[in-house]
């Protein structure tokens, strides 16, 4: 994405956009990262005028580094089902209460410290000099310096989220050597510079981070949901909270920029209806909800957190089994159940977040790809009894470009001058509960 910033005009356009898909690769489910890297640079030579550039993606997964700085194999991606089979070993060194009471995230398969757990079974872990999260691993392809973002970072299951430090004290019940992951760095500081003069900015490389900083609110007395193929729901703080209600519900403490908490939980999302009409073959999603938003309210809803969600294949199948006991469903009727089961989640999660937290909504943020679904807005309005502001769809680069741009001087102020700066440049559409 080309970022400019002038006056106050904030303005996003595209400027290489490719496919990013996982393979089954010798048993497991890979990222062709070899492939991304090449996408990436082929973007970067397609702005000649660029000053800055900042990476983001998203969380846990990683690739593991040799003593000579070289890839040992394509990473694994995280909806693989290797971590099945760890899960009770690692808690059987680190009891899950203690996990969360360390580190404030909340239990997921993907997380990487079980990401690891896997590894250290594997081939390649004696080889292993240091794991590397995504983000960092293109910005150290593009400048050669090796960090770890610190927002990404607490996306691990490993940081210690008192002292957002690595937690030593889970690394050495894990048998994880302390220096396995690169030095944290911020966002806000300067990685390097690429073999072109380019400099590169570490921003909130955790694409949530990115996506919070660009949700253009103009009180602190708002939620957020960053809706897209995974759906984070949930409100900004200045400190975690590390209570057992926040840890039974599930919800984790990430970092965000300026030393925020991203207290939110980690749900279902628009993967659900992507992998429907990957089955059905079809790309007319705009037609199939339209459709959809003429059938009845109070239709059969489903769990969008079930773990059977998780892998690719078979979603209308899978989703009628559990909505309708395997009943038949037309897609119309599939995808109005999504987006009901989506926007009663959403509802559920941000009184969650108000009740674990304290912190009092008055408005709902939605941004990232959900925004565009004007079925889901209303239905999530309908659901919480809040307005919802929508947009805007490209959150995450319009954070990491904003992020930048304060780096490199041509913008200041804090967060939430940043934040109105965006909502005065930014047309977002309301949706008032009916």
């Amino acid at each position: 994405m080309r970022g400019t910033i002038d006056g106050e005009r904030i303005a996003l356009e595209d400027a290489h956009r490719f496919a990013n898909r996982v393979a089954d690769v010798d048993g497991h489910l890979r990222w062709d990262f070899s492939r991304l890297h090449r996408e990436v640079v082929a973007g970067l030579r397609s702005i000649p005028e660029a000053t800055s550039v900042g990476v983001d993606t998203w969380g846990v997964d990683y690739g593991l580094l040799d003593a000579n700085g070289e890839l040992l194999a394509e990473p694994i991606a995280y909806r693989d089902e290797r971590t099945s089979k760890v899960i009770d070993d690692v808690h059987s060194l680190v009891r899950p209460e203690a996990l969360y009471e360390m580190t404030g995230i909340q239990f997921l398969p993907i997380n990487t410290v079980y990401q690891l757990a896997a590894e250290q079974r594997g081939p390649r872990w004696q080889r292993a000099r240091h794991a590397v999260l995504l983000p960092d691993l293109i910005a150290y392809r593009l400048t050669g310096e090796l960090r770890t973002e610190l927002t990404n970072a607490s996306t691990t299951g490993l940081l210690d989220a008192r002292t957002r430090e690595w937690s030593s004290t889970l690394f050495d019940r894990l048998a994880i050597p302390r220096d396995f992951f690169p030095a944290l760095q911020p966002p806000g500081d300067v990685r390097g510079t690429t073999a072109n003069g380019l400099q590169v900015v570490t921003v909130g490389s955790h694409d949530t981070a990115s996506a919070v900083v660009g949700v253009p609110a103009t009180t602190d007395r708002f939620a957020y949901i960053s809706s897209g193929t995974w759906s984070l729901v949930g409100v900004e703080l200045r400190s975690p909270v590390l209570t057992d209600a926040a840890r039974d519900a599930n919800f984790s403490n990430e970092l965000g920029v300026d030393g925020r908490t991203r207290f939110l939980r980690n749900i279902g999302g628009l993967w659900l209806l992507q992998e429907c009409l990957r089955a059905w073959r079809r790309d007319d999603i705009s037609a199939l909800l339209d459709a959809a938003a003429g059938l009845p309210a109070r239709g059969p809803r489903f769990d969008v957190d079930d773990p059977r969600f998780m892998a690719p294949g078979q979603m209308p199948e899978r989703i009628a089994d559990a909505a309708v006991a395997g009943a038949a469903m037309t897609p119309v009727e599939t995808t109005r159940c999504i987006v009901d089961s989506l926007a009663a989640a959403y509802a559920r999660t941000v009184q969650q977040a108000v009740d674990l937290s304290g912190r009092d909504v008055e408005v709902i943020h939605i941004v990232g790809g959900g925004s565009q679904n004007a079925l889901l807005c209303q239905l999530t309005a309908d659901a919480t009894g809040l307005p919802v502001l929508a947009g805007p769809v490209e959150a995450t680069a319009l954070g990491n470009v904003l992020v930048q741009a304060r780096t490199c001087g041509v913008m200041s102020g804090s967060l939430e001058a940043i934040r109105a700066r965006l909502a005065a440049s930014t047309q977002l559409r309301r949706y008032r509960p009916s």
